[in-house]
C-alpha cells in the first residue's frame, strides 16, 4: 500500500517535460520553440542601420579632405599672388652719375619729372628705329661675308679675356629692384670693335671704354640687346688693338628676379612671419 500511495504522488509527465529533457540531452538551452527560443537565438553583429552609419562617416571624413586640399590650394594660390604684387615694380630707378640711386629715384616714375613732349616721344621712337635699321644692315654685312655676327653665335667670341671684375651693388628691398656698377679689365687677342657679353632683363644706364686711365677713353658708336642670345653688344667707332689692355665700364640697374635667375629673391617663414 505505502508504494502504491508514492506512485500516486507523482506529477504526470508532461509533453513539454519530455521535450526539455530531450534539448538537455542535446546540449541545448533546453527552450521549447516558441517566441522566447527565437528571442534568445544569435543576432548578426553588424545591422543595416550600423552599415549606413559607417558610409556616413566615410562620407564626411572624405568631404573633410576634400576641403581642406582646396583651403591649401587656395593659400598657395594667395601666397604666390602676394609675392608677385610685391616683386612687380612700377618701373627700375634712374641710376646716378657714380651708378647709384638717388633718393628721388626711389620714387614711382613719374614723380617730380616734367611729362616727356611729342615731340621728345618722336624723337625716341626715330632713334629706336636708326638703331634697329642699324643692327640689321649690320647683319646683311655679316651675311654678305658669309659669316655669323659674333652676337648671333651661342658662345662668346674668343677675340677679348677678361681679366678682372670690380663689381658694386646696390640692393633696395623697399621696391625688389639693385643698381650695379661693374668694371672689367679687358685684353684684346684678336682685332675687333665689338664686346660681345652675357646679359638679360637690364636697364642700361651707361657705357664706357678706356685704354687706361691716363689715356682717352674709345668713343662707343651704339650698344644694344640680342635677345635671341642674350647678349649685350658694344659697337666702337674703331677697332680694338691687339695685346692693349682697355677697362670696360657699364652702369644698370635691374629688377630682383622672383624666379631662378640672375640676381633673384626667396622667402621663407620664421614663427608665423615671412622673411
Amino acid at each position: 500500500m505505502a508504494l502504491e500511495e508514492k506512485r500516486e504522488k507523482r506529477p504526470p509527465v508532461t509533453p513539454m517535460m519530455i521535450e526539455e529533457e530531450a534539448a538537455l540531452r542535446n546540449g541545448s538551452r533546453g527552450l521549447p520553440p516558441g517566441p522566447w527560443a527565437e528571442a534568445a537565438g544569435p543576432r548578426p553583429r553588424t545591422t543595416e542601420r550600423h552599415i549606413a552609419v559607417h558610409k556616413r562617416l566615410v562620407l564626411v571624413f572624405a568631404v573633410s579632405i576634400l576641403a581642406l586640399l582646396a583651403v591649401t590650394m587656395i593659400a598657395v594660390l594667395l601666397s604666390v599672388r602676394f609675392e608677385e604684387c610685391g616683386a612687380a615694380a612700377d618701373g627700375p630707378p634712374r641710376a646716378g652719375g657714380n651708378g647709384s640711386f638717388s633718393g628721388a629715384a626711389r620714387q614711382p616714375p613719374g614723380a617730380g619729372q616734367p611729362p616727356i613732349r611729342p615731340e621728345e616721344e618722336e624723337e625716341k621712337a626715330r632713334g629706336g628705329e636708326a638703331a634697329v635699321a642699324t643692327e640689321e644692315k649690320d647683319e646683311e654685312e655679316w651675311q654678305r661675308r658669309r659669316e655669323m655676327p659674333p652676337w648671333a653665335r651661342p658662345r662668346l667670341p674668343r677675340h677679348l679675356r677678361p681679366l678682372h671684375y670690380n663689381l658694386m651693388l646696390s640692393v633696395f628691398m623697399e621696391n625688389f629692384t639693385f643698381s650695379g656698377e661693374v668694371n672689367v679689365q679687358l685684353e684684346v687677342r684678336n682685332t675687333s670693335r665689338y664686346i660681345v657679353l652675357h646679359a638679360h632683363r637690364m636697364h642700361i644706364e651707361a657705357v664706357r671704354v678706356a685704354e687706361d686711365k691716363l689715356a682717352g677713353g674709345v668713343r662707343v658708336a651704339r650698344s644694344f640687346f640680342y635677345p635671341q642670345t642674350q647678349v649685350f653688344v658694344v659697337v666702337l667707332n674703331r677697332s680694338l688693338e691687339v695685346q692693349r689692355s682697355y677697362n670696360l665700364k657699364i652702369i644698370y640697374n635691374a629688377p630682383i628676379e622672383n624666379e631662378l635667375l640672375g640676381f633673384f629673391r626667396s622667402s621663407y617663414v620664421l614663427h608665423g612671419e615671412r622673411r
